[in-house]
C-alpha cells in the first residue's frame, strides 16, 4: 500500500473478498466455516484435498475486493451490486474478527480496507476456489406454490409437431429418389439439388 509492505503471509489462503449488497451475518458465518475447513492441500503422505488450511496451521491473508461483484454493462464494468463503502468495511471487518475467533488470530493477516493495494499470489499449483453463499432458502408453501404453477403450465401445453418433424418421422419409401439413405441428416448422392 502506497509503496510499502504491511502484510504478509507463507503458505495458507489469500482470500480475495467481494461484499455484495444481500450479504448477511449468515452469508459471513457460513464463508468463514468455509473457508477455514475447506480441504485444500496434501496430507502427510501426499494424498491430495486432505486437509484445511487450520489442520496444516497456515496463514490466511484477506483482502477486500468489490470488483468481485462487477457485473458487465457491455463492455462497462457496473458496481451497483457491491456494498456501499461504509457498510461494507463494517462487514469486512466482522468477518475479519469471525475469522479470528475460529481459528489463531495471529495467523489471520489482512490489507487495508479501501486502498489500492498491489497484491502479489503465488498460486501452488494453480488453485482458484470460488466460493459463493448459499441461495437463500425458499419457504416450501412457496415452493409447493411454484412447483404446482409449473406444473399447470406444463399441462396446458400442447406440442403440435412442425411440418418438417411430420416428415422426417414419415415412412420413407425405398423407391423415391429424394430418400435419405442414411442417418438423419445424411443426404443421398443420387439426389438432386
Amino acid at each position: 500500500v502506497g509503496g510499502e509492505q504491511i502484510s504478509s503471509i507463507g503458505r495458507g489462503l489469500c482470500v480475495l473478498l467481494g461484499i455484495s449488497l444481500e450479504d448477511t451475518q449468515r452469508e459471513l458465518e457460513h464463508m468463514v466455516r468455509k473457508i477455514l475447513n475447506l480441504r485444500l492441500f496434501e496430507d502427510e503422505s501426499g494424498k491430495h484435498w486432505a486437509k484445511s488450511v487450520m489442520d496444516k496451521q497456515y496463514e490466511v491473508l484477506c483482502v477486500s475486493q468489490f470488483t468481485l461483484q462487477c457485473i458487465l454493462k457491455g463492455n462497462k464494468p457496473d458496481y451497483h451490486m457491491a456494498m456501499p463503502t461504509e457498510q461494507a468495511e463494517c462487514f469486512y471487518n466482522n468477518f475479519l474478527e469471525q475469522l479470528r475467533k475460529a481459528y489463531k488470530p495471529e495467523l489471520i493477516k489482512d490489507g487495508k480496507f479501501g486502498a489500492y493495494m498491489q497484491v502479489h499470489i503465488q498460486n501452488d499449483g494453480p488453485v482458484t476456489i470460488e466460493l459463493e453463499s448459499p441461495a437463500a432458502t425458499v419457504d416450501p408453501k412457496q415452493l409447493t406454490k411454484l412447483e404446482k404453477q409449473q406444473q399447470r403450465k406444463e399441462k396446458t401445453r400442447t406440442k403440435v409437431p412442425s411440418e418438417s418433424s411430420r416428415e422426417r418421422n414419415a415412412p420413407r419409401n425405398k423407391d423415391d429418389p429424394s430418400a435419405s439413405s442414411g442417418a438423419e441428416g445424411d443426404v443421398s448422392s443420387e439426389r438432386e439439388p
